[in-house]
């Protein structure tokens, strides 16, 4: 199956050589290069050496031509899609980014407990593929998980509450940050346990086609999952079976503070699905059209042939894993070039241009998620702690 590659995680291109030759004018420049083999070796142009400024500044300007070239696709993307449809996939996007942010806040002045971890940088994902669902289809996820309840239909006021542990939240104050849950909506957790959630979706999956329901699940987990035996038994009974389940691997790179390059033989995490000969895709996450249309092709498959799909769809974390790792392990320039890249700045832009939303309109959905958080926050205040008897409510032995 063709995979789409990012810029970004590929071996060096024409592209990137020209713009990294820049920095090789100067007899203290050094320059990335492609050996025999395809992967990244060095070559010092003198004794001296590069600077990590002058590298680290070419990387950056790919960033930029990266985000010129994701704009002019997803301008393509969004001549297709209705205005409404536009305007609520940026609300979503901008009030995850303000929700996150504001629990980033709240956490450093006490009011939340425990870990807590944050979306900020991946929300495209979200948003991409959640948001091309039909409310009766099933989420399950990881920890880090609010961004993905609020679009799934649960209340900021709910979210938040639950974050702080009161019993306005959306378990009563018994979850917080990593268990967010509804029946209602169809969403069924974040899971603590790496890994843990892919074989229960794989559960609901088969469930789904047992009742034949028409349902189809999205089960969302981190890179670092992949390396765990689950992942692998139930890719191969999802296939083996032909269950409705499309697997979207959030790649945003670290397994809390451990790179891919130093966890995992293989950069290419889509490719895994090939020895299940399930049908696999590579996505950019960083652009929310990209991740729509490939979550729309994985959602026709599953409808119409009850074939599961592998994503891979690979973003940025801009925070730290939890609220508790201050990310030492990366540089601020890293940070810098996928910031570059922004998804919600990248999809605002294009709407800009391409004449779907207007200065006004990026306003008053600035305005409305600022609202919004307000609200979940003046709720969570005010959300009296569950009453001690609720230890003892909704046990099972």
């Amino acid at each position: 199956m063709l995979l789409r590659h990012d810029f970004y995680f590929q071996p060096i291109s024409a592209a990137e050589d020209l713009i990294l030759a820049k920095t090789a004018t100067s007899p203290k420049k050094e320059a990335l290069t492609k050996n025999g083999t395809g992967t990244r070796t060095k070559t010092t142009a003198s004794k001296t050496g590069e600077t990590n400024g002058d590298h680290d500044f070419a990387l950056v300007e790919l960033a930029k031509a990266e985000y010129a070239k994701r704009r002019k696709s997803q301008l393509d993307s969004i001549k297709t899609i209705d205005k409404k449809l536009l305007r609520e996939m940026l609300y979503m996007m901008v009030l995850g980014r303000r929700f996150e942010e504001k629990c980033a806040e709240v956490y450093r002045m006490g009011k939340i407990g425990g870990f807590c971890h944050l979306y900020i940088g991946q929300e495209a994902i979200g948003v991409g593929s959640m948001m091309a669902l039909k409310p009766t289809d099933m989420v399950i996820t990881s920890y880090r998980d609010h961004v993905q309840a609020m679009i799934k239909g649960i209340s900021p006021e709910s979210v938040l509450a639950e974050l702080y542990g009161k019993a306005g939240g959306c378990v009563k104050g018994k979850g917080g940050s990593m268990h967010m849950f509804s029946k209602e909506h169809e969403f069924y957790g974040g899971h603590g346990i790496v890994g843990g959630q892919i074989g229960v979706g794989t559960g609901m999956a088969y469930a789904a086609k047992y009742k034949q329901s028409g349902q189809v699940v999205l089960c969302f987990f981190g890179e670092a999952a992949v390396n765990q035996g689950i992942f692998h038994e139930s890719l191969n009974m999802a296939q083996l079976w032909k269950l409705p389940c499309i697997y979207i691997c959030e790649n945003n790179q670290y397994g809390m503070g451990t790179s891919q390059e130093r966890a995992m033989s293989t950069r290419n995490i889509a490719k895994k699905a090939e020895a299940f000969e399930m049908a696999n895709e590579f996505v950019d996450g960083m652009d929310v059209m990209a991740v729509r249309e490939a979550t729309l092709r994985a959602i026709e498959r599953a409808r119409k042939d009850s074939s599961p799909t592998l994503l891979e769809i690979r973003a940025y974390r801009f925070m730290g894993h939890s609220m508790s790792d201050p990310g030492n392990y990366r540089t601020r320039d890293e940070i810098k070039k996928y910031q570059e890249r922004d998804p919600v700045v990248l999809f605002k832009d294009s709407l800009k241009e391409s004449k779907v939303l207007g200065d006004k309109d990026f306003e008053k959905i600035e305005s409305e998620a600022v609202a919004a958080v307000d609200r979940a926050v003046k709720f969570a205040d005010e959300s009296p702690f569950p009453q001690k008897s609720e230890l003892f409510t909704d046990v099972f032995a």
